[in-house]
Parts: C-alpha cells; sequence; structure tokens
C-alpha cells in the first residue's frame, strides 16, 4: 500500500470538492475517465452487460453502476457515503449592510458544525449559480479561488470569559465579513456575475457555501496525519470510489452511491432517503430484462456498505469514547455498531465484512458509542427504508469530526481503499440469513 500517495490524491481529491456540486462533478471526471456512460434520469436507458454507466441528481448526488457480464450471482454489490459536509450557507438576500461602511453576508448553518473552528481563517465561495443564458436557465459551477472573507473573533479585551466557554450566535457572531467599505450593496451578484461572465441580472438563483481554505497537509515527523476540512465524509467518499473503479467483478451489479444533505437529515430528493437508489436499482433490472419477482430474488441477496467517517479516540478525552469498543487512528477500517439502529450492522453483516477485510489482509476494528451518550445516525439505515438489503455501517478514524479543518490517520485511507475493492470483487453469496456461501 502506498500511503503517502493515497493521502495525496485524497488531499487532491477534497481540494478540487469545495461543494457537494463540486465533489459530484469530481467524481464525475474520475467516472468518465474510466469509461462509465453518462444516463439522464429524464432519459431512457440502455443498460447491457458488461457495461459501465452513471446517473446524478441535483447536481449533488450521484449513483455509478458496473454490469456484470455473466451475472451469476445476480445481486446489487453497493456502497453509500455523503458529498457534503457541515458549513453555512448564503442566503438568498444575502448582504447586511452597516455598522457603518462594512458589509456582512448573511448566512446561515447548514449542519452540526464545530462553530469556533470558522473563526479567523480565510474563508471563500463555493456552489452553484443558476443563470438565464440564450433562452434557457442553466447551471453554473463558481468557486472563487481568492481569500475574501472572514468571521473574526471578538477581541479578549471584550469578552473576558471566552476561555470558559461561549454560546455562539449563528446570527450574530457568525456572519462572514465581506468588505469595510470598498464594495457597497450589490456588490455580491456583481462579483458573482464577473466570475461567471455573465451579468447580474441574468442571475435567477444560488446554492453558495462558505469554504475554508487552509489547504490539506501530511504532517508529523514520520508523516502519520493527514488534515484538511471535509475528511467527513470525502475521505470515505474517496477511498469507497477507489475501490469501486478498482474492482472488477463479472457475477454481481457493483454500486457506487454518493448522496447529498447526510449532514442535514438525508431527507430531499437527492439524499438516502430518497427513491434514487430505489429507482437506479430498479431501472437497472428493468434494463435487464428481468422479471419483478428477480428483483426481489436479487435484493434478497444483495449487500451494502455504508461509509461515513468514524470517531478515533481523543488524545485529550478518552471518557468521551467506549473503554473497549473505541478505535485508533492507522488502526484499520472501523465497522460501526448501535444497539438503537442508528447503524446498521448487525451479526451477519459484520461477519461477512470482517472476513472480507481478514482475507484482503485489512485490519479491522470496532466502535459503539458509550452507553450514556446518543451517537450519531448516517446513511445506510435510511437508504434501507427504499432498497432493504443486509448493510454494514463502516468508517475511517479522525478526530475533530466536523470542525472546518479535520485531521485522520495517513494509512487508514489506503486500508479503505483495499477493503473497498475486495468487497466489489467479493462472490459471496447469501442463501438465507443463517447460510452465507463464499
Amino acid at each position: 500500500m502506498d500511503y503517502i500517495n493515497d493521502s495525496k490524491e485524497l488531499i487532491q481529491f477534497i481540494e478540487s470538492s469545495p461543494s457537494m456540486f463540486h465533489s459530484v462533478k469530481t467524481i464525475r471526471e474520475m467516472l468518465e475517465k474510466e469509461g462509465f456512460t453518462y444516463l439522464p434520469e429524464s432519459s431512457e436507458w440502455k443498460i447491457e452487460k458488461g457495461g459501465k454507466y452513471y446517473a446524478v441528481r441535483n447536481h449533488s448526488s450521484i449513483i455509478a453502476f458496473k454490469v456484470g457480464d455473466r451475472l451469476g450471482n445476480y445481486s446489487f454489490r453497493m456502497s453509500a457515503s455523503h458529498s457534503d459536509s457541515p458549513t453555512f450557507k448564503v442566503k438568498n438576500v444575502p448582504e447586511i449592510n452597516g455598522p457603518g461602511e462594512y458589509l456582512r453576508l448573511d448566512t446561515e448553518g447548514y449542519g452540526g458544525m464545530i462553530d469556533s473552528t470558522w473563526f479567523d481563517r480565510p474563508l471563500t465561495l463555493a456552489g452553484r449559480v443558476l443563470v438565464e443564458e440564450n433562452g434557457k436557465v442553466e447551471a453554473k459551477l463558481l468557486y472563487i479561488d481568492k481569500d475574501i472573507l472572514i468571521i473574526p473573533n471578538v477581541a479578549i479585551h471584550f469578552n473576558r470569559e471566552i476561555n470558559k466557554g461561549y454560546n455562539y450566535n449563528h446570527q450574530v457572531d457568525l456572519l462572514p465579513l465581506f468588505s469595510a467599505g470598498e464594495m457597497k450593496k450589490g456588490a455580491f451578484d456583481e462579483m458573482i456575475a464577473k466570475e461567471l461572465g455573465v451579468q447580474k441580472e441574468q442571475i435567477l438563483g444560488r446554492d453558495l457555501f462558505l469554504v475554508n481554505r487552509q489547504k490539506g497537509v501530511i504532517w508529523g515527523y514520520q508523516n502519520e496525519f493527514v488534515s484538511i476540512g471535509k475528511l467527513d465524509d470525502l475521505q470515505c467518499a474517496f477511498t469507497s470510489l477507489k475501490g469501486f473503479l478498482a474492482s472488477d467483478n463479472p457475477e454481481t451489479v457493483s454500486i457506487y452511491a454518493c448522496f447529498d444533505n447526510e449532514e442535514v437529515g438525508s431527507n430531499s430528493k437527492q439524499g438516502a432517503l430518497s427513491t434514487f437508489l430505489y429507482d437506479v436499482t430498479r431501472r437497472i433490472h428493468t434494463g435487464l430484462g428481468r422479471s419483478e419477482d428477480e428483483y426481489y430474488q436479487a435484493v434478497a441477496r444483495s449487500f451494502m456498505v455504508s461509509c461515513d467517517n468514524a470517531h478515533a479516540v481523543h488524545p485529550n478525552h478518552v471518557e468521551k469514547t467506549d473503554p473497549v469498543n473505541c478505535t485508533f487512528m492507522n488502526k484499520g477500517v472501523v465497522i460501526k455498531e448501535n444497539a438503537t439502529q442508528r447503524y446498521t450492522t448487525d451479526a451477519v453483516s459484520r461477519a461477512v465484512f470482517t472476513k472480507i477485510c481478514k482475507d484482503a489482509g485489512v485490519p479491522v476494528q470496532s466502535f459503539a458509542n458509550r452507553s450514556d451518550v446518543p451517537g450519531g445516525g448516517t446513511l445506510g439505515n435510511l437508504s434501507n427504508t427504499h432498497v432493504s438489503v443486509h448493510a454494514v455501517d463502516i468508517g475511517l478514524p479522525q478526530l475533530a469530526m466536523h470542525s472546518a479543518y479535520e485531521t485522520a490517520g495517513i494509512k487508514d485511507t489506503s486500508y479503505a481503499i483495499e477493503a473497498l475493492k475486495a468487497y466489489y470483487n467479493s462472490n459471496f453469496v447469501i442463501e438465507d440469513e443463517m447460510n452465507i456461501r463464499f
């Protein structure tokens, strides 16, 4: 395994994905380089054995699939990750004047970020803009490659209690500074129009988010760590995609899914709770000329790996994690479990994925929350409401989840790529829940 190069490629992937729309663009480029064909949801799909395809919804969710040319074990071998990360979204009326000649942006929180990590950092904007052009409305991606915003802290002289803890108010404390007088009201859309090469009057809608401009780094005297924003969950989106692309399984339909809106509950037309995965699997099935009953048989034999990062033990706060079901960076892929089914892992799915990793030489760790601390939800149990399959929740151990700048171990990216490659290449057969044949 080439830990350094895999982590360098991860940093490049994340830096080319400053918004969920850019994440999907980056994934599309990687797929098309490998010969995948785009299938618009609004068009007829023609699917053949041995074919490689992908579909996109809302420019922010993507599902790619490879159809085996034999399909002896006709089932869906799936993974799911997410394209979004906690940040701040710019409101439709974006500018707030004053005090004095200050110009600030009016934003609101997207997801559960660690507020304090967004202060005193160079920020920019990324997302999509809907523009009226040549008689049609077209979506254009925007990333302003320049430090244009900052959210300033209040000086300790005016807030002597800041280091004893502070309850930040998103409408008061976390509005970014845009100008101190050089730019006036209306400058925001003028800037967007200039960046896109259009007139301000052509802009009809915007989905724009704040982006931390701090670059990703591999660090430590022995190069043990990688730090960058959006590790949750672009590290899993990257590693599962790399494993998917490196695999070649002629017996199954291999599916890679990356959904938007996980950080705000997945309850959208493009989230894991939507019909996107169901719609794609049904259209694959119909395109292959299979019967209705064969679809349900295939689903019963199918499997999903839900990929969303996990919490590593904090070096200064070991008390925050379970004493034995806890994980460490550079020690392998994490299997996550929760009695209340916030994670989908059970004994069956744990056994399947553990065996795959064992055979591939990939170390595995176990994570469960402290019994007195509720955990967060993720993708697998949500997507299972529409396509119900055996599923395991995995992740990579990291520190400072939902910070503007997160940290993970350099080895775990490579471990995950190998694990997902082995998973997609595996030909286990789920005959029933008590009999899984490898």
